[in-house]
This record gives C-alpha cells, structure tokens and sequence, in this order.
C-alpha cells in the first residue's frame, strides 16, 4: 500500500487508559503502513459514551456493560469514524449487524491487582470487615466467596479517580486490571498481582480489540497486519463461554484461556453469586482451533449445573 485517500478516523472513549490504547493502535498501524506515520493520516475522535456519564451507579443498575460501546458503534454504523478501539472485556457479547472485532492486539497480563494501604499484601491480609470498593460484580463476589466478612460498596470512575480514593481512605482497598496500570504506568499502588485461582479476570481481561465495518475492506486489510492470532483464539474461547451463559455484567463470571503446549488451550470458568454463594468452577483443555467449541461447551456445564433462578 502507498498511500491512503483519506484520513483513517479512530474512535475511543476519552479515559486515559482508553486514549493509551487508540494511541497504540494507531502507533501499531503506522509500524505496520509507513503511510500512516503522516501526520494527518490517522485521527483519534474522542466518543462519550453513556457508561462514562453515569458515575453514581453500577452497570448492573444502568443497563449492562454495552454502555461503554453504544455511542461508539453508532458512530461506526454512521459513517463518522473507521475503527473502533475497545477494552474487550468491554464489550457485549453479540455485536450490531454489520459490525466486527477484526483484530485484536497482543494481550497484555489479564490478571487483577489488588490496592490498598501498605499494610496489605493479600487478600487474607485485609481487616475484618474491611469497605473494598468495587463496581464489578465479578470481582466483589469472588472476594465475598473468600472473605464473607467485608463490606462492598460501589467505586466507579477512572483509573486514577479510585487510585485516589484508596490513598485518600475512602475504601481499604479496590481492585483493578493489572494491564491497565502496566499500560498508564501506574503499577506502583499495587500491592499484589492475584493469581487465577484466586480471582479469575473477566473474559477477555487485558485484550484491545478493535472494531469496523464488516464490509470495508479498505480499512479490514490495513487491521490485519497488526492483529495477534493466538490473542483471538484465547478471547475467542472465554467469549464462547460468556454467550453460552448470556454473560453480562449482571451475572459474576469468569474466564481465562492460555496456552499450554504447541497448539493446545486450556480455559478455565466460574460463576458465582453476587453475594459470594453457590461458586462454580469448570476447565477445558484442548486444541487451540476448537477454542469457541470449548468455550461454548463449559458455559453450558456451567449453566446446567447452576440451573434455574441462578443467574438474574
């Protein structure tokens, strides 16, 4: 390719770490297109989506994570942007017709971290009946399955807005993305880096993906330079579960797929209650090319076992 017509307009929430993304994207295309190193070749737009405006609740309660993802994928279907860059644990589990995720970025850890004062370094280090902020309810009731003593309560906001209110003592203690704090080079607030099995991330955790128009081949071809297979394929399979259960932010689930030898997948699943009862956990283990199958098939153990009136 040796030159472009028009600019390529890339569309983003306006948080940092959303920004730290679009600009990585557009970094990882101008390695890929030179073209696209000019200086007017790429836009960022800045999209304000619904989930950014509503801060005194969680999405539960607003209406599911899709608020995060509404405004931007209007502006794709209309025309006004090229691509989308998301947080893929970010985004719903079916798409707009019409619409795709054609390329994913190099997954970063999708572990969670744990911050706190300095007097903990664990989860079992935490006060009894410690307040732990948190707007997911993944997370809160993986903590409450441990820990039934603490309290939850809501903490919304960017990352630097509950980094802050975690020094200021508002909360003892929150947790967040640990990819995220790597990317906005925050990592020294956290305390410890919390293995799987004891916080499985969400499906998808740590992933960029990135979205268009399923029929623009201009802007698919200049994607799939800079997209990273084996991301797909682990995301693939912890998204397989997600539809299987109907997953949404109303229901604690979650996933993790890493490679474990030559072409081989291993998925691990959960489900829980909010109030941290009734834990569930399910594994896969087999070759990468059947990684929707597997994920699809654990979500299914999942929902079987759980039966009715478990998930809301």
């Amino acid at each position: 390719m040796t030159r472009l017509s028009e600019t390529l307009r890339i569309g983003t929430r306006g948080s940092p770490l959303a920004l730290w993304q679009a600009n990585e994207t557009r970094r990882r295309l101008a390695d890929a297109h030179p073209v696209l190193a000019a200086p007017d070749a790429v836009e960022i737009r800045v999209i304000k989506t619904t989930g950014d405006r509503i801060q005194d609740r969680t999405l539960a309660e607003a209406g599911g994570k899709g608020l995060f993802t509404k405004e931007i994928e209007e502006a794709l279907i209309a025309g006004e942007i090229d691509l989308a860059v998301h947080s893929m644990k970010d985004v719903p589990t079916w798409l707009p017709d019409g619409l795709g995720i054609v390329a994913m970025l190099e997954r970063d850890d999708p572990r969670d971290a744990l911050i706190a004062g300095p007097a903990v370094a664990s989860i079992d280090d935490l006060p009894n009946g410690a307040v732990v902020g948190t707007a997911s309810l993944r997370r809160g009731a993986q903590l409450l399955s441990r820990r039934p003593d603490v309290k939850i309560v809501p903490l919304r906001g960017n990352v630097d807005t509950r980094l802050a209110k975690v020094e200021r003592g508002e909360v003892e203690a929150t947790f967040l993305a640990y990819a995220g704090l790597r990317r906005l080079g925050r990592t020294e607030a956290v305390r410890a880096v919390l293995e799987p099995e004891d916080m499985l991330p969400a499906a998808a955790q740590g992933a960029i993906g990135i979205e268009c128009r399923l029929d623009d081949a201009r802007v698919r071809t200049l994607l799939a330079a800079i997209d990273h297979a084996p991301t797909g394929i682990a995301v693939t399979a912890e998204r397989g579960l997600l539809e299987k259960l109907d997953g949404s932010c109303r229901t604690p689930i979650g996933a993790l797929a890493v490679a474990v030898s030559g072409d081989r997948l291993r998925l691990d699943g959960l489900v829980v209650r909010p109030d941290g009862s009734g834990l569930m956990t399910t594994s896969r283990e087999g070759p990468a090319a059947l990684a929707l199958a597997m994920g699809r098939d654990a979500g299914e153990e999942l929902k079987r076992r759980a039966g009715p009136g478990y998930f809301r």
